[in-house]
């Protein structure tokens, strides 16, 4: 299976404290989120908005749990702003995360996302780019990972997600044909994947030589049938349970480990699953996953 010594596990804050829905888990603090992580027996985190913006500080809390930072989100809006403006903010987290030692940065394209809209249903009203659109996008991509690796020592990783204009199989395959293979790679999410209808089992096989960041997230089938059939949005199928941890929905995990171990995958795997921490105790669900990856993978 994996390398032990090429492979690690992760988690992200998101279980803890919703960052798009601040009263899920506002209650929670920073401390006790990175304490139940390394005491559920993970090695590493993605950066959520109550992490302390000092890296310093953030450094100290992280290296007393045994832990370290291996991706953070960036909202890119290289369709609806210069890209001077995009660039700017860009460098600002890549000198941020390489302060921190992190080797990926996870960019999802923001313009016209409809996965914050808590009045916009998630399905039928994603917008649809034309050609110039992609050619905008693709291109910002490669001149911004480009600058990721030949400037900071850092992957950029696309993260296709619900509600984007890179949500379904098809626009993901547009988006790598037409970005450089050296300077962008793709952030592979089973439960977007799952959640748009896309089987995750032939994307990882399609994409496994370009896959640098794994997000692991399970769903379940039933709620997201009822997001479609009552026209809801993306958040409310996240308060409602859309998502859970690795093993506890619909998505069967053990071809998709095996298809990633075959070609050798390098990295993080990190359990990003967002639910309500009234209903779903995070440090308990985080002791639930790791129990299951280390049943399926050997990690």
């Amino acid at each position: 299976m994996f390398d032990k010594e090429k492979v690690s596990l992760g988690i992200a804050p998101i279980a803890w404290t919703n960052d798009d829905l601040p009263d899920l888990g506002g209650q929670n603090t920073f401390e006790q989120c990175v304490s139940e992580m390394a005491l559920a027996g993970y090695s590493g985190s993605e950066v959520g908005n109550k992490y302390p913006k000092d890296p310093a500080v953030l450094k100290r809390a992280l290296d007393l749990r045994g832990l370290g930072i291996c991706n953070q989100w960036f909202s890119c809006f290289l369709l609806t702003e210069p890209f001077q403006k995009v660039e700017k903010d860009f460098r600002e987290q890549l000198v941020f995360l390489k302060q921190m030692g992190a080797k990926i940065i996870g960019v999802s394209e923001q313009s016209y996302s409809v996965q914050g809209q808590q009045g916009t249903p998630i399905f039928g009203h994603k917008y649809k780019m034309n050609e110039k659109e992609w050619d905008t996008l693709c291109g910002g991509l490669d001149r911004l990972g480009r600058i990721a690796q030949e400037d900071y020592g850092i992957s950029l990783a696309f993260h296709h997600h619900m509600g984007t204009v890179v949500q379904d199989a098809d626009e993901v395959s547009e988006m790598m044909g037409r970005t450089d293979t050296e300077y962008v790679s793709l952030l592979f999410d089973t439960g977007h994947f799952s959640y748009c209808g896309v089987d995750p089992l032939e994307m990882a096989k399609k994409y496994a030589d370009r896959i640098r960041h794994v997000h692991l997230k399970d769903i379940r089938k039933e709620v997201v049938e009822k997001v479609r059939r009552e026209n809801l949005s993306f958040l409310h199928g996240v308060r409602l349970g859309t998502f859970t941890v690795p093993g506890d929905g619909c998505i069967d995990f053990s071809p998709i480990f095996r298809i990633l171990a075959e070609y050798g995958y390098e990295g993080y795997m990190v359990v990003e699953a967002e639910q309500d921490p009234k209903k779903a105790d995070p440090l308990e669900y985080a002791i639930k996953a790791r129990e299951f990856i280390r049943e399926q993978t050997g990690l």
